[in-house]
């Protein structure tokens, strides 16, 4: 009866923790600034005059697509980008399309986090048409990247109607992102509005949608560390006290980035929850997340740098995918060995088959749980190896793991505890009917895979949704 009892505590514990978890898991994540250091973002001032119409492209790129372009970067990279940016736009006018001419082009830097810079292409067009009737602006440039996307429509001695874009640009032609569309940017792609002749200068009425607000005091605070953090790189002189202040922010923003629902790492709670989960259990876990985050930040930063053409959003989100779908083969083959070997009524033995099992679920959720690099990690890493700090950029990744697994081990830790804190009171408590209480533990082990299943398939799909 005592297994038994174990048994449905356990399983009691594991349906509070689904609970807890699955509203995570489907929430939209705790960052405060979607516009991070692999964002692209665009811009397209449209002009219309009674002599043609011209367009003011910016596209302002953040710090991680800098480097990538940085090599191909010379005297005539603003032309031949805007070149670029100009064939890959459609103008429409009246049902006939009017090809862009670049008269203007720019690209600058400017300084940005972790000893990197940030940079801003101008590309000045215009098209030379009378415009009169419909007409259809259709931006393709860099579709795939992520980043905010934006659109205006102003006229000039002509009157603009029924325009769906606003006459303005709201973020100051990408200087100023307003605070309250940082969490929903603007994806702004097309532009229709119809042309006629006479009246003042007039902009479109199109409308631009509200945003979800910050998130929250501590979502605040875990920013600005953040800021500090990569900032740190970039000093101008690298003193001891700055290298410990730095190395111990990495450990903290490491343990917070693993309070962070996704990527796997609160599935090791469900896992340890079902499947009786020992102190050790939790270190393996811990020690598996901080060497697999750290290779795994080293071998992506190698690949951006490596591969100029590479979007840092895309490799997170397939090795997204990748984390999810480990866990969720973890969780079927929890579930099958559930079904073949049931639990016995008798005592807590496991044979050698089982521990080998245990070892290499623990193992494999641990890989799951750091497969997946901070952004922050990898900005700190290329930072470091661009102004020539490569190990203690190293070093800094090294501590973001320890931080990521110190947070797991403890609550692995704590979960073992409350575990066999509550099977001591049970025991100490009523009996629950034996027939009852061994239909219930039956289904523990079925219940912890088909939640460890469910997770993974969740994680799975939340990433290539983003794909």
């Amino acid at each position: 009866m005592k297994a038994i009892r174990s048994k449905v505590i356990r399983f009691a514990l594991l349906s509070a923790l689904a609970g807890l978890l699955l509203p995570a898991l489907f929430a939209g994540p705790a960052a405060a600034h979607p516009l991070g250091n692999f964002t692209v973002n665009h811009y397209n001032g449209l002009v219309v005059t009674p002599g043609g119409i011209g367009n003011l492209a910016v596209v302002d790129l953040a710090e991680l697509p800098t480097l990538q372009a940085d090599p191909d970067v010379d005297a005539g990279y603003a032309g031949r980008r805007c070149a670029a940016l100009a064939a890959a736009q459609r103008l429409v006018v009246a049902g006939t399309a009017v090809p862009w001419r670049v008269t203007e082009a720019g690209f600058a830097y400017a300084p940005g986090l972790g000893g990197l810079r940030t940079s801003r292409l101008t590309c000045r067009l215009t098209a030379a048409v009378v415009a009169s009737g419909p007409v259809e602006f259709t931006d393709a440039f860099e579709q795939d990247r992520i980043g905010w996307r934006e659109i205006s429509a102003a006229g000039d001695g002509v009157r603009l109607s029924g325009s769906t874009v606003p006459a303005a640009s709201v973020s100051d032609q990408l200087r100023a992102y307003p605070e309250g569309l940082l969490s929903d940017p603007l994806d702004q792609r097309t532009a229709t509005f119809t042309v006629s002749a006479g009246g003042p200068a007039t902009g479109g009425s199109g409308t631009v949608p509200g945003g979800l607000g910050a998130g929250g005091p501590v979502g605040e605070a875990f920013a600005a560390l953040d800021r500090t953090f990569t900032g740190l790189i970039g000093a101008d002189a690298l003193t001891l006290p700055l290298g410990l202040l730095a190395v111990g922010l990495a450990v903290v923003l490491g343990a917070g980035h693993a309070l962070i629902p996704g990527h796997g790492k609160t599935v090791m709670a469900a896992y340890l929850a079902g499947r009786r989960g020992r102190p050790r259990d939790a270190v393996v876990v811990g020690a598996t997340v901080t060497a697999t985050h750290t290779a795994g930040v080293l071998v992506v930063g190698l690949a951006l740098t490596a591969f100029t053409t590479l979007a840092g959003e895309t490799v997170l989100s397939w090795l997204g995918v990748a984390s999810g779908a480990l866990i969720a083969v973890i969780g079927l083959r929890l579930l099958l060995n559930a079904r073949r070997h049931p639990v016995p009524r008798h005592g807590h033995g496991h044979g050698h088959g089982h521990g080998h099992e245990r070892r290499a679920g623990l193992v494999g959720l641990g890989v799951a749980g750091g497969l997946v690099p901070s952004p922050s990690a990898l900005i700190v890493l290329l930072g470091a190896i661009a102004l020539g700090r490569t190990w203690f950029g190293v070093a800094l990744v090294t501590a973001y793991g320890i931080g990521m697994a110190a947070t797991l081990t403890v609550t692995g830790l704590l979960l073992v505890k409350l575990v066999d804190r509550l099977e001591r009171r049970a025991a100490a408590g009523r009996r629950l009917s034996g027939r009852l209480a061994a239909r219930v533990s039956g289904l523990a082990p079925l219940g912890t895979a088909a939640m460890v299943v469910l997770l993974g398939a969740g994680l799975a799909l939340r990433s290539a949704a983003a794909l």
